[in-house]
């Protein structure tokens, strides 16, 4: 149902730390101007973890107010409570957006029958369309490629997968376990071709925040069948997606849409500003791809 470059947006911030919402809707026309493919909202690269229930639902009702209709939204749904992904989810589908995207439950380490049950219960109560999350380094649990087979199999409105796990071996696996009509999303840029190269439909970004068009044009690319224009970008990109995490993520993101003058780059601690020797190589490397 998705395919392309979908950009993992930032949740622009005021220097009191309220949410920007001026800066937010002008992102949101700005990559609809610049080809990307969808919008994904209060995801990890969204700060989700710091914004409250209300300032989520807040960034949602904002996104899908402000794109009519003209680029789908997906919004961040997930928590390590079903309870609350649920109630998050219910708000999802009240406010029209087109999809939700789940992260495993984080912390409390569920099993893999646990994590099952999480997804069908979402599913089978809300009906929209779900893309699981799998980003093990974020939250001490991989979701196995059969439990993914077994979600997909059983609960109609799981459509893919945002798979960051880094995993070649589990991601190909997982692959010769679903149909034609599973939804593969790369949630690693730096692989964002090996992704395609096993039945990938496109990937939900952080460098996209950037570079929204190059991004779109290395996934659109692969897919009409223009592998060396693909390979070539990915290369080209390599660079540039690789000083994006010298911190963590959106630290660098969000200082490198600061140093473009397309936001305030303000976060919520505990994540804090940039040390200034990585700014320093931040700004270096974004000269070299012409982004000031």
């Amino acid at each position: 149902m998705f395919s392309g470059s979908i950009p993992a947006l930032v949740t622009p911030f005021k220097k009191d730390g309220t949410i920007d919402e001026k800066r937010l809707r002008f992102l949101i026309n700005w990559h609809i101007k610049k080809k990307s493919d969808a919008i994904l909202v209060c995801g990890t690269t969204g700060e989700s973890a710091t914004l409250s229930h209300d300032e989520h639902k807040k960034v949602v009702r904002i996104a899908t107010q402000e794109a009519r209709g003209r680029i789908p939204i997906i919004a961040g749904a997930g928590s390590n409570s079903t309870r609350e992904a649920l109630d998050l989810a219910k708000f999802a589908k009240a406010s029209k957006a087109d999809a939700i995207l789940v992260i495993t439950p984080y912390y409390n380490k569920p099993t893999q029958e646990g994590m099952y049950q999480h997804y069908k219960r979402i599913s089978h109560q809300v009906n929209i369309p779900l893309i699981i999350y799998n980003v093990p380094s974020r939250t001490g649990t991989n979701i196995l490629p059969q439990t993914v087979a077994r979600i997909y199999r059983d609960c109609k409105t799981v459509v893919g997968i945002k798979e960051a796990s880094g995993s070649l071996d589990q991601i190909t696996r997982l692959m010769t376990l679903v149909d034609r009509k599973f939804s593969l999303f790369s949630g690693s840029d730096e692989i964002i071709l090996p992704i395609l190269s096993v039945g990938g439909r496109g990937v939900i970004s952080v460098v996209a925040n950037i570079v929204p068009y190059q991004t779109h044009n290395l996934v659109v690319s692969f897919l009409k069948g223009d592998f060396k224009k693909s390979k070539k970008l990915q290369l080209y990109l390599y660079g540039l997606i690789k000083a994006l995490f010298i911190e963590t993520n959106p630290i660098p993101v969000k200082t490198a849409l600061g140093l473009m003058g397309l936001i305030e780059p303000n976060l919520r601690l505990p994540l804090y500003k940039m040390s200034d020797k990585n700014v320093l190589f931040l700004k270096k490397v974004m000269k070299r791809y012409g982004l000031f």
